[in-house]
């Protein structure tokens, strides 16, 4: 099995590798574990919540909660954890997350298959109706119901910001490697 980790940021100049943790539907976030080089269950969603996309990572990224920045993979197909997608940032959620009593950015970039039936066309979140970003929301909430997680919303930005987002974590990706 290949380190997940560490696959190609880039899919072109204008998609990004998306790799599959938790597929759409699932009632408990999976998690890939590069030292056993599998997917492993995280934790069981409150009852009667599940993921309404696939929750995946973007490889060769680190982010500063210290994981590979996440990504909400807006489509409407069946997939499976390690599935890696070609994917389109269409916009960022600027995320400020509490866990004991120290807060740290864990953003979520919102990003569209490229080849992607139904919602193949959108290419910023103005696209999308605006329901489905404060949707977005709730899930987040809701999913970290029961955990020491607390989170704040500071925004939703677009595919330029998210694409900033994408370059910064990248260079700290290559930071880290070269400190390894």
């Amino acid at each position: 099995m290949p380190d997940f980790l560490t696959l190609p940021t880039l899919a072109s100049p204008k998609e990004i590798h998306v790799v599959v943790e938790t597929p759409r539907f699932a009632r408990a976030k999976f998690k890939y574990e590069p030292d056993l080089g599998v997917f492993m269950l995280s934790r069981s969603l409150t009852l009667g919540l599940s993921y309404p996309f696939d929750w995946g990572f973007v490889p060769s990224t680190v982010a500063s909660d210290g994981d590979p920045i996440d990504a909400l993979i807006l489509h409407d197909l069946a997939t499976s954890p390690g599935m890696v997608l070609k994917c389109r940032p269409i916009g960022i959620l600027d995320v400020a997350q509490t866990e004991h009593r120290k807060t740290i950015r864990n953003d979520r970039l919102m990003v569209v298959p490229s080849d992607s039936a139904t919602y193949g066309g959108a290419l910023d979140l103005g696209d999308l109706p605006q329901s489905m970003r404060h949707q977005a929301e709730e899930f987040f909430l809701a999913a970290v119901t029961g955990t020491a997680k607390r989170l704040k919303f500071l925004g939703w930005r677009g595919p330029r910001a998210a694409w900033a987002a994408i370059k910064r974590t990248q260079r700290a990706f290559a930071g880290a490697q070269t400190r390894a």
